[in-house]
């Protein structure tokens, strides 16, 4: 059996053989019949691959992945937000669970807007008010009925990474740090996220709030967290401030199970997330509208090849501030959105001698900056079954609310709501009435986990956490795979660029080629450089059977193997 391991190793600290200490970032993976997980954090993609040895299958490896990543992801990793999950069987079977946040019984369409008719994206975004209801753990309860073991042992690993502790990376020392005056305006007591010194490398985190959390849904299921101690807590945060989630609230939640929005692609069957998430539906845009005109007949990241993925991106992103939302509540329009006539007359407007001004495609509105959150895991098992969960809190620790006595972090996705038609969010996405304000209505969402499916069998695991730029990174994952033939490596780390509609800017990577930029340049379009776009998580499989797996190499993401 051929392996390949490209490995970053931390070194083991002072501390008790029972706390994880050392662990290894593994990058990339080639391997046959043996399942892998791929997630932001080496500690979690472990914690999934423990699960697999033990007998478990690809829901199973991804349930306890996210558990794990609630704990020594905290950024992102939760059960104090929500997500969705795609899952191709390996009988043929596929399915979608939508366990995104709701908002709470008692929010309303302008809860947001002050006397002047104002949106304060503060309260929209930061401390109690931002909070939907958490759908995270009942999405993981949910997904068990696809599993094979129970979740008292698909818990265990989280409960002891919280338990025992864990040492923190550079990455994680850093936004801490970063965080820190944020984290004390927005919570009435001290929190362990909080302490005299600044955090460091090596510093070893322990939760034994958190742990006490995950005990109780080990020991109680769903209502462990629904109902009872940890409902009480969670409403009890709710009431140092201005929150308005109710233990009704918490009780009524449900998972959506949604069918999964499926198209071809070149060959290829497309498994992905229908409405609320946007990012099935821009995908599937994108891709159809990027064919017109034979991408593959380009180079990867050649002007024109940009250009083209550009203005797809440009249009599916108008589309999605006028029709996309909860589908509960508006009427599901995916279907034309998506169809070869509608898209022809979209791309009507398309030229390679110049950029499409945004103001042909929608009304002109300043936007904000990009800002990056979200988590994503891929994980195939060795008999071919697929699962691709993006999870999230929304921005980077949520709304900075940690729950007191429970130890974990409440989201800001109220902010994913249109919170004034016309107003673009903390991602510069603009909304209308389509997805504004309603009690019980999930907010719209930019995740896109997806999985390809190549003469009905696996091919592709992918997805990557960024706001508004997960959509746009699937699609060029895709497209640098099917279309351009890089592996899955080159894919994953290649530069990356974005591109919403608004604002005008095609966002790059530092690294994007110079060339390219100066002849997109002369073409009318502006270009705004920064760090990273994503981090995307890839698993494929070829004909062969070989699996080749990849973590992003923009952060301490990892890959672990049965």
């Amino acid at each position: 059996m051929k392996r390949v391991f490209l490995v970053a190793i931390f070194m083991a600290f002072n501390f008790s053989p029972a706390q994880f200490t050392g662990f290894n970032i593994i990058k990339e993976v080639q391997v046959k019949k043996k399942g892998v997980v791929v997630s932001a954090h080496p500690l979690a993609s472990e914690a999934g691959a423990k699960i697999l040895k033990m007998g478990g299958n690809a829901y199973d490896a991804v349930t306890a992945t996210q558990y794990a990543l609630a704990v020594v992801y905290p950024q992102a990793g939760n059960i104090g937000g929500g997500g969705f999950l795609v899952g191709v069987k390996n009988n043929g079977e596929k399915f979608t669970l939508d366990y995104r946040e709701t908002a709470p019984k008692k929010a309303s369409r302008d809860m947001y807007i002050d006397k002047k008719g104002k949106a304060d994206t503060d309260l929209s975004q930061n401390g109690r008010l931002a909070v939907g209801i958490p759908g995270s753990v009942a999405g993981f309860f949910a997904t068990l009925k696809y599993c094979k073991l129970p979740m008292e042992k698909i818990i265990q690993p989280a409960i002891d990474l919280a338990e025992k502790g864990f040492a923190i990376t550079d990455k994680e020392a850093e936004m801490l740090n970063n965080q820190r005056e944020k984290f004390q305006k927005h919570n009435k007591s001290s929190i362990i996220f909080v302490k005299d010194a600044p955090w460091k490398a090596g510093d070893l985190l322990i939760q034994k709030d958190l742990a006490e959390t995950l005990k109780l849904i080990q020991k109680l299921g769903a209502k462990g967290f629904y109902e009872g101690k940890t409902a009480d807590l969670l409403v009890a945060e709710m009431k140092r401030g201005n929150g308005i989630i109710t233990l009704e609230d918490l009780k009524n939640y449900k998972v959506a199970e949604r069918k999964a929005l499926e198209f071809e692609y070149k060959g290829n069957n497309v498994v992905t997330m229908p409405l609320p998430s946007s990012g099935g539906v821009l995908l599937a845009q994108m891709l159809r509208m990027a064919s017109f005109e034979n991408l593959e007949k380009y180079q990867q990241n050649s002007t024109k090849a940009v250009q083209i993925m550009t203005e797809a991106e440009r249009r599916a992103f108008a589309d999605r501030a006028e029709y996309m939302g909860d589908p509960d509540f508006i009427q599901d329009k995916t279907s034309y959105l998506i169809s070869d006539d509608y898209l022809k007359g979209r791309w009507k407007s398309f030229s390679f001698d110049k950029a499409t001004p945004s103001a042909e495609v929608g009304k002109i509105i300043e936007q904000p900056k990009e800002s990056m959150q979200t988590t994503h895991i891929s994980v195939l098992d060795k008999d071919g079954n697929a699962a691709s969960v993006t999870t999230t809190l929304n921005g980077y620790y949520g709304s900075k609310v940690l729950v007191s006595g429970a130890g974990f972090f409440l989201n800001n996705e109220m902010d994913d709501f249109s919170i004034k038609p016309g107003v673009p969010n903390m991602f510069g996405a603009v909304g209308g009435e389509a997805n504004s304000i309603q009690p019980n209505k999930r907010m719209l969402s930019s995740m896109t986990p997806t999985i390809l499916l190549k003469n009905g069998k696996p091919y592709m695991v992918v997805g990557t956490p960024g706001g508004t730029t997960i959509p746009t990174s699937v699609y060029q994952s895709i497209v640098n795979v099917v279309d351009f033939k890089l592996n899955a490596n080159m894919s994953v780390n290649a530069p990356k660029f974005h591109h919403q509609w608004l604002p005008e800017t095609i966002t790059v990577e530092n690294n994007f080629p110079e060339s390219t930029i100066s002849e997109l340049k002369s073409k009318n379009y502006i270009i705004e450089k920064t760090k990273y776009i994503g981090k995307t998580e890839m698993i494929v499989l070829d004909e062969n059977g070989n699996i080749h797996a990849v973590a992003d190499g923009r952060g301490d993401d990892s890959v672990a193997v049965e």
